[in-house]
């Protein structure tokens, strides 16, 4: 497959054209740089100075695409200029050269070009002094200095700021990424935490809606029916309440609720849980003030573990244990665990979900599971250090 050589860039076009038509128009106003008397001059008349002059200019075109090519071919042509009549714009050119190979060719290469033109301004400094003894022989090291270092020194000078400059935009990109990743996690770490909270707090109530709903309409019984009535209203009056303080987070953007459930309540919540219909007790080790995260955390737990144990428990005892030990407060749940022809309230399924994500939160371990005849709900939450014991 055959390879395209690559596409001069329209401004080295532009260098090239300009470079070529000022040296012509110097060779018709008969302009050079040494007359044609200069010894070194071994091509009189003005017309050689064309040919060193065309190449430089088809140079340029590559100065860009290919630096070190151009430098190199540049190179042979301004020798061969030295030995014409020399043309002024040869010498412009050349120094386009050596600029261009700094400022666009590999890094290694734009080091090694500014030793070299550097030693070579040395010698041309020392060695014609060190012969002639006259202090015009200074004068050749100053002319390679500006041909070939100056440009040189310039090409690095500007490359290290156009480098600077990219590393600092690059900088500036990741940064504004990382910035918006670490938004959108918030984002997403907000929108679990209301998921959680909006479940917790309203399944509950629905739950028991919907279970004393489906007894008032199947058993043809009003004393029942009013009595379902009753726990239907209350926990639809406590739903709404719920719904009314997480709708009023969300407006007021406040990161907690105004009232977060502690251990204290959780015996109004028990006691809740029997007037829903199940047969639960409550045991708990009286212990020094936890962790605020930590007591939200367990209420949230036993909450959700009653809801899911009022909507798929089979009838009989459902226990609430919480102990405090080895620096952590264990969480345990059980209830009877067996054949149900199916829920007697639908769930989302997120009630596991959430809990696994509130003790994960706090750097603690959770299961759920059968034991035996039992289905067993455990956590362990750990407490901060500062945490008296």
């Amino acid at each position: 497959m055959a390879v395209r050589p690559p596409r001069p860039h329209r401004f080295d076009a532009y260098i090239a054209g300009g470079g070529l038509l000022g040296g012509l128009l110097l060779v018709l106003f008969g302009l050079s740089t040494r007359p044609s008397s200069d010894p070194i001059t071994l091509f009189d008349g003005p017309w050689p100075v064309l040919v060193p002059l065309t190449v430089l200019a088809g140079c340029e075109l590559l100065r860009r695409a290919a630096p070190r090519v151009a430098l190199l071919t540049g190179t042979v042509a301004i020798c061969a200029d030295v030995v014409t009549q020399g043309s002024l714009a040869s010498v412009l050119m050349f120094t386009d050269l050596v600029y261009a190979a700094v400022l666009y060719g590999p890094l290694a290469s734009a080091r090694r070009i500014q030793w070299i033109t550097g030693l070579l301004t040395v010698v041309a400094t020392l060695v014609p002094f060190a012969v002639w003894r006259v202090p015009e022989a200074l004068l050749i090291g100053v002319v390679v200095g500006v041909v070939a270092y100056g440009p040189a020194a310039t090409g690095w000078i500007v490359r290290n700021h156009r480098d600077a400059a990219e590393a600092a935009r690059l900088r500036a990109e990741q940064t504004a990424l990382l910035a918006e990743m670490d938004r959108t996690q918030a984002v997403t770490a907000e929108r679990a935490r209301m998921a959680r909270e909006l479940h917790d707090m309203v399944a509950n109530h629905l739950s028991a809606i919907a279970i004393h709903s489906t007894a008032a309409l199947s058993l043809d019984d009003p004393k029942t029916s009013a009595e379902a009535l009753g726990v239907i209203r209350e926990n639809s009056v406590k739903g709404l309440a719920e719904m009314r303080r997480l709708i009023g987070i969300l407006r007021d953007g406040d990161e907690e609720p105004t009232a977060v459930p502690t251990l204290d309540g959780l015996a109004a919540l028990v006691e809740a849980a029997r007037t829903n219909g199940l047969d639960v007790t409550l045991e708990t080790e009286q212990a020094t003030t936890v962790p605020a995260p930590v007591e939200l955390a367990a209420y949230r737990i036993v909450q959700e573990s009653l809801t899911n144990a009022l909507k798929h428990a089979c009838p009989g005892r459902v226990t609430v244990t919480l102990a405090r030990r080895d620096g952590s407060l264990d969480v345990r749940v059980t209830s009877p665990y067996g054949h149900r022809d199916g829920p007697r309230a639908p769930g989302s399924g997120a009630g596991l979900v959430g809990m696994r994500e509130r003790v994960a939160l706090l750097g603690g371990a959770f299961a759920a599971g059968p034991e035996g005849t039992l289905w067993a709900v455990r956590a362990t939450l750990p407490l901060t250090d500062g945490d008296p014991a």
